[in-house]
């Protein structure tokens, strides 16, 4: 992590790239599991944790900046859970559907490649405003 909080955007970014990475290899496991009985599958939790820093100490009217140079970095971690573990697609107790985790795998895929790019764009900025000081 960049230790300055005039960098807190990028390493809030960082943080969700991270979680995206996690995911999809959650996705890739559920999608290697799908034929196995019993399986569960599972998902991460990240999204909660960056709204819940994002929301807190009462800054959600002020400006997006102001509250991303605010988040605690210690707070923005994933948590691996087993998701619907209460329902059954099949009678061997599995609840993977296939279609729904290539779906959430081709999403979150996207959702990598943005926020790289949003990591590329801001470290351009940056290069942009050091060479012209």
């Amino acid at each position: 992590m960049i230790g300055s909080n005039a960098f807190n955007y990028v390493n809030v970014l960082k943080k969700a790239a991270d979680a995206s990475w996690t995911r999809n290899e959650v996705i890739a496991n559920n999608i290697a599991n799908a034929t196995t009985p019993g399986y569960k599958r599972k998902d991460i939790e990240f999204e909660g944790y960056l709204r819940r820093e994002l929301m807190k100490d009462g800054l959600t009217g002020k400006d997006l900046n102001q509250r991303v140079a605010n988040v605690r970095l210690d707070k923005l971690g994933t948590r691996i859970y087993t998701d619907q573990s209460e329902l059954l697609y099949r009678l061997d107790g599995n609840n993977v559907d296939i279609n729904t985790e290539n779906a959430n795998l081709a999403e979150n895929q996207i959702r990598y490649y943005a926020l790289l790019n949003s990591m590329t764009q801001e470290f351009s900025r940056i290069k942009s405003v050091l060479s012209k000081g």
